[in-house]
């Protein structure tokens, strides 16, 4: 998916969902960490762009409170 059309399903997601997917890729980074560390990581960009999602995330969080 690309990142634009990310970020559209992002914002159109309301404050309880946005938590859970916070969740679920807080989860998938910490994986990814550990299997860098074990040295079983094949596809390392997968880190980094799981970071940016949760950017993505936070901010339009951010952005949904300070609107309410």
């Amino acid at each position: 998916m690309k990142s634009s059309e990310y970020v559209k399903s992002v914002l159109g997601m309301n404050a309880a969902q946005l938590k859970d997917e916070l969740a679920a890729l807080r989860r998938e980074q910490f994986n990814l960490r550990m299997q860098q560390a074990m040295g079983q990581q094949s596809k390392s960009h997968l880190a980094g762009d799981v970071r940016k999602k949760i950017a993505r995330i936070k901010t339009v969080m951010n952005q949904k409170a300070k609107a309410s």
